[in-house]
């Protein structure tokens, strides 16, 4: 790609080391970086360089003396008492206002755990323009949809003869990787099933702002369903796929 594209991607990259972009701009960059070795490198060095400073920042508290100056710089006495701190501590307030930038622009921010990802991504989906990328209630058509879009093939079943049929499929993004999303439908709700290649991990359930989730490992994949629908039928839903 050219020079001024890579040097837009660059602060996709930095964006996405600091969890601020959306699915769709995330699964943009995963997929640069698959095929840019300069950006992949760039990538690289960002995370290394936030390894260090992680680990080479103090851990241990502001000594005494300083602390007894910060709590006076966040509760300003008179101006004269002011006055004489700033003389004999000039760098102290230039230094910590160095420190936050640091940690706001090169710290990255604890990832999200991964229920709390995947019920994000089904918000988010819901969305007006955001469920569906193909829409089909034919497993031949959505399957089929998903290749070369991702590096594995997900498995797409069809539970309509049960009451879950298959709606649709989507390019999202989860677990720090586009992956492969499946919508089914249940009288008016929907379920968002999203799957990628992983080792097997015990199974999780659970409700995040409103939505019952659950996830489970099968065939070399994880999966993970979220939806509004009540728990007794969502453990049904999940069961037809053992």
């Amino acid at each position: 790609m050219s020079d001024e594209t890579c040097a837009a991607m660059h602060l996709l990259i930095q964006a996405e080391h600091d969890g601020e972009l959306g699915a769709a701009e995330a699964a943009r960059v995963a997929a640069h970086l698959q095929t840019c070795t300069a950006c992949a490198a760039h990538a690289a060095a960002l995370r290394r360089l936030s390894t260090r400073l992680r680990a080479e920042l103090p851990a241990d508290p502001l000594p005494l003396r300083l602390q007894a100056v910060a709590a006076r710089l966040s509760a300003p006495p008179p101006v004269p008492a002011w006055r004489a701190v700033r003389r004999q501590y000039p760098g102290f307030a230039a230094g910590l206002a160095l420190a936050a930038c640091l940690a706001l622009v090169v710290l990255p921010r604890r990832a999200p755990d991964l229920a709390d990802q995947a019920v994000t991504a089904h918000i988010r989906a819901l969305q007006p323009g955001h469920l569906m990328d193909v829409v089909s209630t034919d497993r031949h058509t959505v399957k089929p949809w998903f290749a070369g879009k991702l590096d594995y093939s997900p498995p797409v079943q069809d539970f309509a003869g049960v009451g879950f049929p298959l709606k649709g499929g989507r390019l999202d993004y989860v677990g720090g990787r586009p992956v492969a999303a499946l919508i089914y439908g249940r009288a008016q709700h929907l379920i968002d099933v999203t799957v990628w290649p992983g080792a097997a991990a015990p199974s999780r359930d659970g409700t995040t702002n409103g939505y019952n989730y659950l996830s489970w490992s099968h065939d070399g994949m994880v999966f993970w369903a979220v939806s509004d629908l009540n728990k007794a039928e969502l453990r049904d839903f999940v069961a037809l796929w053992h």
